[in-house]
């Protein structure tokens, strides 16, 4: 054989092998993705990110608010037209599951499973997670109640990692389907902008029921006296952000009633600060809420003036670099104008709008389609961070912050006194893994894990 001859074949053979493995190795990873698991804790995942003792169950239910303004089909001028309302609520709980399989096997039929669609709205999805569907629930212990409310647009499983893990931490959890702001109901953002806290305030109520047994569902009765809504925390992402801060007593500006994207006729004067209908549907049942970038700030919603309103320990969680919502200005300027409050800002530095908040972008979403400009991955997905590892981030500081201020948990308070730059922390511990007196690392953080976050708090 001539020398060029076997390294031809050389090469052939050589491309051939490569080729072999890299399709193994995308068909592993495709398989990975394609889990689109929910769940997932990093190994260097912050100490509370880790699910709690809790077995998980969950339920769909759907109410009606019924004879609601149709915002969208009523004209400037004209007497509002009505509509009802339907909203669905995806429901986690500590559940009693010593009669059926441990979620962690995944061996319970319909176990973990939730089916949703994209970003585009076009494809459907399924979602793996821990939860098991319609598991019984756990009797004679009442647990705080979490509200979530989703983007624009978005649905109820788009902080689903956040439900779940929560939920295994003693919390029921309720994540609302918003009507005409979901991917797959879309319409105007008028509708948003005046329906957000109102659907909270509503859904509220309805676990409030739920606890009391008075709701006729089939699905309804195991929550009898397991809901504490005395004890009820908020977490929004975006609009839903902007929809939480509304309900804890952040009402808008006058201005931005007579704003071209406004609802028509003024409505939002419902909600506008200082009114004395606004102050009156202020809950003092809400004791915690979380902002995760919330809206509103740049577009004239907020002032500093409008924020004083704001009484309930509030955590604002976003990114440095956020261009939808902005961050400064932005929703910076919210953390820094709730005067009257307990407030925290945890920053994940060089991150765009979707820190923390959104579940890892499902594989069916990692494709182009036409009719956007961009992958609908892109709705999940940060330029900068791992989206599981901001999860876990998130799922840890939340645990601390509803760990203070819902349950009382003093324990949690090391985990919110940290110095302002995780980078600036010094890591000393002996040889028992012990801390030193000088260490100022993170509390809850592995070594060299913390790095790219600040995290700041301030007293009313």
């Amino acid at each position: 054989m001539d020398t060029l001859k076997y390294w031809s074949i050389r090469v052939l053979l050589r491309s051939v092998i490569y080729i072999t493995m890299a399709s193994l190795f995308l068909g592993h990873a495709s398989l990975t993705r394609a889990e689109n698991r929910i769940d997932q804790i990093r190994p260097d995942a912050p100490e509370l990110a880790a699910f709690g003792k809790w077995s998980i169950g969950v339920k769909t239910l759907s109410f009606v608010n019924a004879n609601q303004i149709d915002v969208l089909r009523t004209k400037a001028g004209d007497s509002p037209q009505r509509y009802d309302r339907s909203l669905v609520v995806e429901i986690w709980y500590p559940a009693d599951a010593s009669d059926r399989a441990d979620p962690d096997k995944k061996t319970v039929q319909g176990g973990g499973e939730y089916q949703s669609v994209t970003r585009d709205a076009k494809r459907s999805v399924l979602l793996k997670g821990r939860a098991i569907r319609n598991a019984p629930q756990v009797r004679d212990v009442r647990f705080p109640l979490v509200l979530i409310s989703h983007g624009y647009p978005g649905n109820r499983y788009l902080l689903s990692h956040l439900a779940e893990n929560l939920a295994s931490k003693g919390y029921v959890v309720g994540s609302i389907d918003h009507m005409e702001s979901t991917y797959s109901d879309q319409a105007g953002f008028a509708s948003t902008l005046i329906n957000r806290p109102l659907d909270i305030l509503f859904i509220m109520e309805m676990m409030s029921q739920l606890n009391r047994g008075t709701v006729p569902l089939a699905d309804a009765a195991g929550f009898k006296g397991m809901i504490d809504v005395d004890n009820t925390a908020l977490i929004g992402y975006s609009m839903g952000g902007y929809g939480v801060i509304n309900v804890v007593g952040g009402g808008f500006t006058e201005a931005s009633t007579r704003l071209p994207i406004a609802p028509p006729n003024g409505l939002l004067k419902l909600r506008q600060s200082g009114s004395a209908e606004f102050n009156a549907t202020i809950d003092q049942r809400v004791k915690a809420a979380v902002a995760f970038a919330p809206w509103g700030w740049n577009a004239g919603f907020w002032s500093a003036e409008s924020l004083r309103g704001i009484r309930t320990p509030i955590l604002y969680i976003g990114g440095s670099h956020d261009d939808v919502s902005g961050y400064s200005p932005g929703f910076r300027n919210l953390f820094e104008a709730s005067v009257n409050a307990p407030r925290y800002l945890l920053t994940y530095l060089n991150a765009n709008h979707n820190a923390g908040a959104p579940i890892p972008a499902p594989a069916e979403s990692w494709a182009r389609v036409a009719h956007m400009p961009t992958p609908p991955a892109f709705h999940y997905m940060d330029p900068v961070w791992d989206s599981v590892k901001m999860n876990n981030i998130a799922q840890h500081f939340v645990t601390a912050f509803l760990g203070l201020y819902v349950k009382g948990d003093s324990s949690m308070k090391p985990y919110l006194s940290l110095g302002e730059y995780a980078s600036e922390g010094k890591w000393s511990v002996n040889k028992e893994g012990s801390a030193n007196p000088d260490h100022t690392y993170w509390k809850g953080f592995q070594r060299r894990q913390a790095a790219g976050l600040r995290f700041e708090a301030k007293e009313p």
